[in-house]
């Protein structure tokens, strides 16, 4: 196919920082006044180009701009293929161009997929954190307004030039702006005049926000094309919205059906590269490439201020819609999964035998958001799943004490404790049901009913929750967990329904000493037994259950599981336990990262609290 056949747009991008991703959508709402030109670096790392490209053209205007900036005016760039770039290295730039060519309808082209779908899903994946490329250098978020040209429109020459001299004159100390904090940004100094308005109906029309690139904000240059009311199907309302549906397609959510829903994690596509699993595979024995992240329910009776989608999923206290088939769930789940493994084909790490073994995935999160406990039809779906052999772990937030008692055998049954009192709870988890904290307590209590394995997980908010040791320790007694885990809140950005900062994000040894005084509370009952120093995350164990002559046994033997469950006899948590690594173990030198598994560690400029 060649660039006359088809509509090939040109978009031409510059970033100063990829914190440009979050920042930018806000900083064209604040008061912005002219700055002098700035200084340069005067050692800056070389700044990288790069070119996304399918029949070259971008490649050649991208080698032009090269030429104009190394030769003619000295500013030192490096041009980048995407393909052989890895993504993970962009936290170390200090500056990045982008000349980027769309193909068929808007697609990247075939060099840069990986590279733009990495962008994609790091900036809506609330495990990396809206801060893991602010390390860069130069503190810009935005330095010229998106440029676009046509090759079939031939506007494409005189556009690029234009671009090109505006990129040249903002690196050599140009025009720029800056609000009342000093924080730089647009520098295209008309565009900014038009846009005087502050309601988003005026002005602007000839910029694109760069998150929109990223796919977090809400495009001001066409709206979403969708309905404002529900559908309906036999009388019964469909719980994910077209509006709702848009929004969780954006942050990268493969919808299944009315209400379920599949994504992949960033995790899975650690360990398909030989990176590294999750907590679970250090504390479980989880292949995280084998694991199919999922849930039957997009629905929660829960706002909590941590909430990593902003609330863009559907609220509710009872089950009251359409309601789909779980061997249809099941199905859909597992091809569309599949079908987002295989894109990772030619991914550099992506070996044949891990992308053989990630087609096939052995165990079900049930854990992606929302309340999975809601769906009315939970055991069958845990029962479809096991029969394929696929192990479970699901939580459930503690608003639904019947549903737990009801709820079949799983692998591992979570219940989120997201604080000890009752005003804490009512603060964090901002609860739908007036009665929440009797619906916690009774959720709690019938955890101790449970012979499966169960977990208190535990996620601490610095200023929120982090002083409660003695009233979490009072609620051990009412669940008895077979284990406690306990993370670090992940700062996903602050929002009008969450007004959290990084303040409120612990370090990993905030963690530890936490989990320590915890255990010790526990008066020898639990022990802090594994830790996973990447996801600040600690786990405790219950020392007489899971302690076998001086060796923690929190791994699961998920074979020996099946068997189990097969035989619809009555099980315990002890009868399909396995022996816990000693990498894995809390204290260890690897802090938990499986030394099978290459290490990658990334550059960082802050300085550590600990």
């Amino acid at each position: 196919m060649t660039p006359s056949s088809l509509s090939t747009r040109l978009t031409l991008f510059a970033l100063l920082s990829a914190t440009t991703f979050y920042f930018l959508y806000k900083s064209r709402r604040r008061c912005l006044k002219p700055l002098k030109h700035l200084p340069l670096n005067p050692n800056p790392r070389p700044g990288k180009l790069f070119f996304l490209t399918q029949t070259g053209t971008s490649k050649a205007l991208a080698q032009r701009l090269l030429d104009l900036l190394s030769s003619k005016n000295n500013i030192p760039f490096d041009l980048v293929d995407p393909h052989t770039y890895e993504p993970e290295d962009l936290p170390k730039e200090s500056l990045i161009i982008i000349i980027a060519s769309t193909w068929e309808d808007g697609n990247p082209p075939q060099n840069s997929k990986f590279f733009v779908n990495w962008l994609a899903d790091i900036s809506t994946d609330f495990r990396a954190g809206n801060l893991l490329l602010s390390d860069c250098k130069f503190a810009v978020f935005g330095m010229v307004p998106v440029g676009e040209g046509d090759v079939d429109g031939g506007e494409l020459e005189s556009v690029f030039e234009g671009w090109s001299e505006k990129v040249v004159t903002v690196l050599k100390g140009g025009l720029v702006m800056e609000n009342e904090n000093g924080i730089v940004y647009e520098s295209d100094v008309e565009s900014l005049e038009s846009d005087d308005d502050d309601d988003g109906e005026g002005g602007g029309e000839d910029i694109v926000d760069l998150e929109d690139i990223a796919g977090k904000g809400p495009s001001r240059k066409k709206s979403v094309n969708v309905a404002k009311t529900n559908g309906k199907l036999d009388g019964k309302r469909e719980m994910v919205t077209p509006v709702i549906r848009a929004n969780l397609e954006k942050q990268g959510y493969k919808i299944i059906g009315s209400h379920s829903g599949v994504k992949i994690c960033r995790w899975t596509k650690s360990q398909l590269r030989g990176r590294g699993g999750c907590y679970k595979h250090s504390f479980y024995g989880i292949e995280s490439h084998r694991c199919m992240e999922a849930t039957p329910s997009l629905a929660c009776a829960n706002k909590c201020v941590f909430c990593w989608r902003h609330h863009t999923n559907p609220v509710g206290k009872s089950w009251q819609w359409k309601m789909d088939d779980p061997l249809e769930i099941v199905n859909t789940a597992i091809d569309l999964h599949t079908k987002m493994i295989k894109q990772t084909k030619g991914v550099p790490g992506v070996t044949q035998e891990r992308l053989m073994e990630g087609l096939s995935p052995r165990h079900c999160a049930l854990s992606l958001v929302g309340e999975p406990i809601m769906y009315p039809e939970i055991n069958a779906l845990v029962d479809e799943l096991h029969r394929r052999r696929i192990s479970t772990f699901l939580v459930t937030n503690a608003q639904f004490p019947e549903k737990i008692k009801m709820l079949k055998p799983v692998t591992q049954l979570y219940v989120s404790v997201d604080a000890a009192t009752k005003d804490s709870l009512k603060a964090i988890d901002r609860p739908l049901f007036g009665d929440f904290w009797e619906r916690f307590i009774d959720s709690l209590k019938a955890l101790k009913e449970k012979h499966q394995r169960t977990v208190y997980r535990l996620t601490l908010v610095k200023g929120w929750n982090t002083e409660d040791v003695d009233a979490y320790s009072k609620l051990f007694v009412l669940g008895k967990p077979d284990f406690v885990e306990i993370k670090g809140v992940t700062y996903c950005g602050s929002s009008a329904t969450s007004k959290l900062t990084m303040e409120n994000v612990p370090w990993h040894s905030d963690v530890r000493a936490f989990s320590e005084a915890l255990a010790l509370k526990s008066e020898g009952e639990y022990e802090v037994a594994c830790e996973h120093a990447h996801s600040c995350c600690v786990l405790l164990a219950k020392t007489e259950k899971f302690k076998v002559n001086g060796q923690w046994h929190t791994w699961i033997d998920y074979e020996k599981f099946h068997d189990l469950v097969a035989l619809g006899r009555p099980f315990d948590s002890e009868d399909y336990m396995a022996l816990t690594p000693s990498w894995a173990v809390y204290g260890a030198e690897e802090g938990g990262f499986d030394p099978d598994q290459s290490r990658y560690k990334k550059e960082r400029h802050h300085k550590s609290k600990r």
